[in-house]
């Protein structure tokens, strides 16, 4: 897994690449708040996350709630179909409060 970090202005643009799993957690809430907290804005872009578990759903979780506690904006986009499989599977789209689109189940 890479994370790198973009800083334009006072938002901070965070792309996280490669796994997102318990073997990386430590690593990742390290690097995650770590932007946070000298951020004004963070921004994840998550378009590069090949596989996500549940340690990389509760980092996200986490790292949410910080956000709310610091009084920062916080926003999710580009959600891999790693994030959206698991997004769907515990049916946490409306917890995120970003927009998500999950395919559709079923036929057309």
């Amino acid at each position: 897994m890479t994370i790198s970090a973009v800083y334009q202005n006072e938002r901070c643009i965070v792309r996280i690449d490669g796994a997102f799993t318990i073997y990386e957690a430590g690593d990742a809430k390290h690097h995650l708040l770590g932007d946070l907290n000298l951020a004004p804005e963070l921004e994840v872009d998550l378009a590069g996350v090949t596989e996500i578990d549940t340690a990389g759903i509760q980092l996200l979780l986490l790292l949410k709630r910080e956000a709310a506690q610091q009084e920062k904006p916080l926003h999710f986009h580009g959600h891999s179909k790693a994030v959206l499989a698991l997004i769907d599977l515990y049916n946490m789209a409306g917890i995120f409060g970003d927009p998500v689109v999950l395919e559709g189940k079923g036929g057309a």
